[in-house]
This record gives structure tokens, sequence and C-alpha cells, in this order.
């Protein structure tokens, strides 16, 4: 079993910067994929950035590239998610997960075993 926490999240203006965090217990991150998803109101769970197990292999959603990074430091058993030149469509409640196969960073919502409970990010001036 894994339990995911986010923190980091808050109101920050367009062209702002923020820097998710996600902390595991239970289970070591290092060997396994983690994700980062968002959700906006009304809207379904939107894939964000997703990085494999060994840490070579990252995917990132098109809304995002360029503009955020997916990154772990094993030794906090830590994965971030640096958020640059944010706007306001990226307003969403924001949520780790993590998926138990370590070769992949999968887009997709179903392939994730376990969820945190989500941080607010809200951009507007």
């Amino acid at each position: 079993q894994v339990q995911l926490v986010e923190s980091g999240g808050g109101l920050v203006q367009p062209g702002g910067s923020l820097r998710l965090s996600c902390v595991a217990s239970g289970r070591t991150l290092n060997s396994i994929a983690t994700g980062w998803f968002r959700q906006a109101p009304g809207k379904e769970r939107e894939f964000v950035a997703a990085v494999n197990g060994y840490g070579q292999l990252t995917n990132y959603g098109d809304s995002v590239k360029g503009r955020f990074t997916i990154s772990r430091d094993r030794a906090k058993n830590t994965v971030y998610l640096q958020m640059n030149n944010l706007e306001p469509e990226d307003t969403a409640v924001y949520y780790c997960a993590a998926d138990r196969r370590s070769s992949y960073a999968s887009v997709r919502v179903g392939d994730y075993d376990y969820w945190g409970q989500g941080t607010q990010v809200t951009v507007s001036f």
C-alpha cells in the first residue's frame, strides 16, 4: 500500500510559479512510476506529467509542455512538479498518483493504482 500526500498549492498570479510536492509513505516512490493529474470544476481529470520508476522516461500533457517539469528526489522519497509561467487555465485541483508498473510513465488515469487527496492551484489576479 502507498499513501500519497500533495502539498505546495495556492494562489498565484498569471505568469507566476509554484512547486508541488508528492511525498509517499508505505513504499518508496523510487521504484514505481509517478504522475500528476489535475481536475477543474465540471471537467474530467486531465493528465499533466509523469515519470517512470527508473527516472529516465517522462511524459507531459500538451498544454503544459515547456512550462512544467516533473522530477524526483530519491533521498526524500518525493516527486515534484515545478510549474512556471502559470495561466488561469491551469487552475485546478492537482493530484499525485502512483503506478506499480515501474517501466512506464502512463498518461492514462486508469493505469494508476494509488492517489493522493489533491492540492488546489488557483491562477488569478
